[in-house]
């Protein structure tokens, strides 16, 4: 259920995303992958949301990998988009050390994005979207 409540508050929050190629309301599959505040080290549960997500490009072997990241409100804005990037960036580096072509990556950070469910931990955040 929370899985599901997480994925719906992602998805509430591309209409406030100023992004072109990639939206974030899609259809495609999402994987979350969570940090610690100010932190972009990825912990075994991060690594393990990440290998999953690349057995599953891995399945389909044409879809575009879209990873999105997001910092919470602490910090000022200009830290919270280098944040954002940067864990985008971690993400996609661990795909491709798990086997997916970095020509079907696209990383992208968003900076600081607000979490409905009251949780900051869900807003320190990096979704991977297997498209098409």
């Amino acid at each position: 259920m929370r899985r599901f409540l997480i994925l719906g508050a992602i998805m509430a929050l591309s209409a406030c995303a100023d992004m072109s190629p990639p939206p974030l309301a899609t259809t495609a599959p999402a994987t979350p992958v969570f940090f610690q505040p100010y932190s972009v080290a990825l912990d075994k549960p991060a690594l393990d949301a990440i290998a999953a997500a690349a057995v599953t490009a891995a399945e389909r072997p044409e879809a575009r990998i879209i990873v999105l990241g997001a910092a919470d409100a602490g910090g000022n804005t200009q830290a919270n988009i280098l944040l954002s990037k940067t864990r985008a960036r971690i993400v996609a580096d661990q795909l491709i050390a798990d086997g997916v072509g970095p020509g079907r990556i696209r990383a992208r950070g968003l900076g600081e994005q607000s979490a409905p469910e009251a949780s900051a931990q869900s807003a320190r955040r990096v979704v991977i979207r297997i498209e098409g």
